[in-house]
């Protein structure tokens, strides 16, 4: 799988996400009816990402071998429901491989 090549892109990708996200949830606002169940996970799934970003921005972030909190419910999502899962997935793996600084 793709990962980030150096800090600036892994931040851009999760600068990515956060905005997926908050457009995910201006749909589920706007059509209630056909993606109320986005309503459950969005706001946990921003949550998590900006945790995320801010520790990249104060320079507390860490990579590690272990998934990210977010995957527990990414990985029980379909693409048609979260149609930014590929992304959400490329940022758990740079964080658990690290930068790929051979590509």
């Amino acid at each position: 799988m793709i990962r980030a090549r150096t800090i600036d892109e892994y931040i851009r990708l999760i600068e990515e996400a956060i905005y997926e996200t908050e457009e995910l949830r201006i749909a589920a606002e706007y059509d209630m009816e056909s993606m109320g169940g986005v309503a459950g996970f969005v706001d946990e799934l921003e949550r998590a990402l900006r945790m995320i970003y801010n520790s990249m921005k104060e320079g507390s972030y860490q990579f590690e071998n272990k998934d990210l909190p977010y995957m527990a419910l990414v990985n029980k999502l379909s693409d048609k429901v979260l149609p930014f899962k590929h992304l959400l997935n490329v940022i758990n793996e740079t964080h658990r491989q690290g930068l790929d600084a051979d590509a």
